[in-house]
């Protein structure tokens, strides 16, 4: 019997063979119900301590998932789920971007410092410090039927525009034959917070459509200047309704918990909690 939160034998068959294996020392605890265990921690918010017994000892759940954190294992097994759809046709290449904070709880600071920050964001673990405490924000791209092709952690208090590119970079679907990977999307939806002369001269270079309304104060320079304003921005209202699958798409990588509120302490760690959150979104039908 299948338990909540657990996987279907389904996403068991397409997961399996994604996973590294151990080809020498003693038989280790069944990575089907390592695999499981992570995931109930992950949709409960839960402190691994509590993971039920059932899924085997905590500290062996714990070793694991930072292993596959840092070796990359769950950003592998993503970009193996994406090629597999886009193969079969099944991905929508009209990309909206956005981002969404999560409070980071008190238990998430602490971790070592390493180098130096940039601003009030502390080095290297994406949080950040704004008004209402410490915050990670995740820059995310998703499909056309909301499900995430890439992300980028950053502090609370980092600005939209100033990761768009980054986020774009992280967009490698691979392709089921030879040749690269596909980074370029059909056309690319965005709010307010992408309306700037750098966004859209880097779509343009790259020959990709975008909608992306013009911000107020923009509209009023371009006006003030006359003729030397140039024309505005096309803008499609109707296409622009379907930026909201990226609303939809937070909303469901936060029914995980540990998502919702971030609890790790270390990028690596929260970094693959939302990989495998997404994973699960590509596997589990809209």
């Amino acid at each position: 019997m299948v338990r909540r939160h657990e996987l279907t034998d389904v996403e068991w068959e397409a997961l399996s063979g994604l996973l590294p294996r151990s080809s020498s020392g003693r038989p280790r605890l069944d990575d089907r119900r390592v695999l499981n265990g992570i995931v109930w921690k992950l949709r409960t918010g839960s402190a691994w301590r509590d993971v039920p017994a059932r899924y085997g000892p905590w500290r062996t759940l714990y070793t694991r998932f930072r292993r596959w954190a840092l070796d990359g294992t769950f950003t592998r097994m993503l970009a193996a789920v994406q090629a597999a759809k886009d193969a079969t046709g099944d991905i929508d290449w009209l990309v909206s971007v956005d981002s969404t904070v999560t409070r980071a709880h008190q238990h998430a600071a602490g971790a070592r410092k390493k180098g130096q920050g940039q601003g009030d964001e502390i080095c290297d673990h994406a949080l950040g410090r704004s008004r209402g405490g410490l915050t990670t924000k995740i820059h995310l791209a998703c499909d056309g039927r909301g499900r995430p092709l890439g992300f980028v952690l950053t502090g609370g208090n980092a600005a939209d525009c100033t990761r768009f590119e980054e986020v774009m970079d992280t967009i490698k679907v691979r392709r089921a034959g030879p040749g690269r990977p596909r980074t370029r999307p059909d056309h690319v939806l965005g709010d307010k917070g992408y309306s700037s002369r750098k966004i859209r001269a880097y779509l343009r270079k790259r020959g990709i459509g975008h909608t992306i309304p013009e911000r107020r104060d923009q509209r009023a320079n371009r006006s003030r200047r006359g003729r030397d304003g140039g024309r505005p921005p096309a803008f499609d209202k109707q296409l622009y309704k379907k930026r909201n699958v990226v609303e939809r798409c937070f909303n469901r990588l936060k029914q995980y918990r540990a998502i919702a509120t971030r609890y790790d302490k270390t990028r690596e760690s929260y970094q693959a909690a939302v990989t495998i959150a997404s994973l699960f979104l590509w596997l589990r039908p809209l």
